[in-house]
């Protein structure tokens, strides 16, 4: 069984939060902080069980950068 260091984040979103892995771009939903990474993790479990060598994106320093956009 192979070991694998992912990076994943949490927020809220009106009454859900979402989780999302940044390695996969996978993601998933709830609750709670706790059922939303469960979700995850259940997702990302099905996402690499067919995959014999997974293809994901390398996330070596995760920052948080705030943004502003003007638009018309």
């Amino acid at each position: 069984m192979k070991k694998l260091n992912l990076k994943n984040a949490v927020w809220k979103e009106d009454k859900y939060y979402v989780a999302l892995n940044f390695n996969t771009q996978v993601s998933s939903f709830g609750e709670t902080r706790k059922e939303a990474l469960d979700s995850l993790e259940e997702a990302l479990e099905l996402y690499f069980e067919d995959e014999p060598v997974p293809e994901m994106t390398k996330v070596e320093r995760l920052g948080i950068v705030p943004f502003t956009l003007q638009y018309a």
